[in-house]
């Protein structure tokens, strides 16, 4: 999950009164009938400024083609 720092700082100035999370999906493609998730991340913003992300890379059981791995630059190897 790739976050600014100025959007981080955006996010603190809208006076949270509760926990606001971003999720993020790295997938094998753009096509939501036969592609898969190959990463999640989560980023969380507490009302009190404090953060927290997570993120998990999928084994998606398929190869990943070479023109996903340029643009997320996770590869077969990472997720095995």
């Amino acid at each position: 999950l790739v976050l600014s720092l100025h959007s981080i700082n955006l996010a603190m100035e809208l006076n949270l009164h509760r926990p606001l999370c971003f999720f993020d999906l790295e997938t094998t493609g753009t096509d939501i009938c036969k592609d898969r998730i190959v990463e999640i991340s989560i980023f969380k913003v507490y009302p009190n400024e404090n953060k927290e992300s997570r993120t998990w890379l999928v084994n998606p059981e398929r190869p990943i083609p070479a023109e996903c791995v340029a643009v997320h630059g996770i590869t077969n190897e990472k997720v095995a």
